[in-house]
């Protein structure tokens, strides 16, 4: 079973770009929330990653993950696979 992955983005934003490049890379399917300048879903992504406001805020399997830097971070480990439920 696959995890369930949701990202939060602005489109044009380019570490949420990176982010879901890594994601697709690895063939996962995601939820992606477009929250381009509409700062009451900022607020509810904030509830959601602790405070933390910057994008992209990935959750997987409703455990707040972090940003970009963070699933990179994760991947460089070799425990983003895990998390996702992928093969590597």
């Amino acid at each position: 079973m696959t995890a369930k992955v949701e990202i939060y983005t602005w489109r044009t934003c380019p570490f949420c770009i990176r982010a879901k490049a890594l994601l697709k890379d690895k063939g996962v399917d995601f939820v992606e929330y477009a929250i381009d300048g509409d700062e009451v879903a900022r607020g509810k992504m904030a509830q959601r990653a602790n405070g933390r406001r910057s994008l992209p805020q990935i959750f997987i399997d409703d455990l707040h993950v972090g940003g970009c830097d963070d699933i990179h971070a994760l991947d460089a480990k070799g425990k983003l696979d895990e998390l996702l439920e992928v093969e590597s």
